[in-house]
């Protein structure tokens, strides 16, 4: 009953979008329908400038690392810790308050990871960095950093839930970024403009 009340509260949670909430009290464009259409952190960025973004970030994370200190709390059990992050990310992915559309979920799979380990999202967040400075490419920085995410788990947490849980989450990220790899490959992805106010 823990398991499914927790998955079901995650869910929620993750369901809560930071990006359309921000950009609505903020007085900017819907984001699902401005820029890249995608209700996330990069997209709320080039239509909102860094103030928007960050508060954006801040919402999306604490979704994802809400739901698995919860579980942690109370349930110490790695399959209902690693279910109620899989259930905030995909909340994130398909949230029923705003018709099952949301982001690409990065943002909130990092927030899942830091709930999980801050030395797993320590090392994801320096394969980001050095990735997105020196490329300038965000989609290319999350999408190399969730590719040594079940490896670094496995590292880190060796436990087959969080590794499942790892696996899934990059699965997801890279299908959702298909459009992206598409323009990363013919060399028409937008870059990163981080001098932007």
């Amino acid at each position: 009953m823990l398991l499914i009340t927790l998955t079901l509260i995650a869910y929620l949670i993750g369901s809560v979008s930071s990006a359309i909430i921000v950009c609505r009290i903020m007085g900017l464009p819907d984001p699902r329908s401005t820029g890249s259409n995608n209700p996330g952190t990069t997209n709320v960025l080039r239509i909102g400038g860094k103030k928007a973004a960050i508060l954006t970030l801040i919402g999306d994370v604490l979704k994802g690392t809400i739901p698995v200190l919860i579980a942690k709390l109370l349930s110490g059990s790695p399959i209902v810790i690693a279910l109620a992050g899989l259930a905030a990310f995909l909340g994130h992915l398909y949230p029923v308050f705003f018709g099952f559309k949301g982001g690409k979920g990065v943002a909130t799979a990092a927030g899942v990871f830091i709930g999980l380990s801050g030395l797993v999202m320590l090392i994801l967040f320096i394969v980001w960095t050095i990735t997105a400075v020196t490329f300038r490419y965000s989609s290319l920085a999350a999408l190399t950093a969730v590719a040594l995410t079940p490896i670094i788990v496995l590292w880190i947490l060796p436990s087959l839930p969080y590794f499942l849980l790892a696996l899934a989450i990059a699965v997801f990220v890279f299908l959702r970024h298909k459009e992206n790899i598409k323009r990363l490959i013919a060399g028409k992805e937008s870059r990163i403009n981080f001098r932007r106010r």
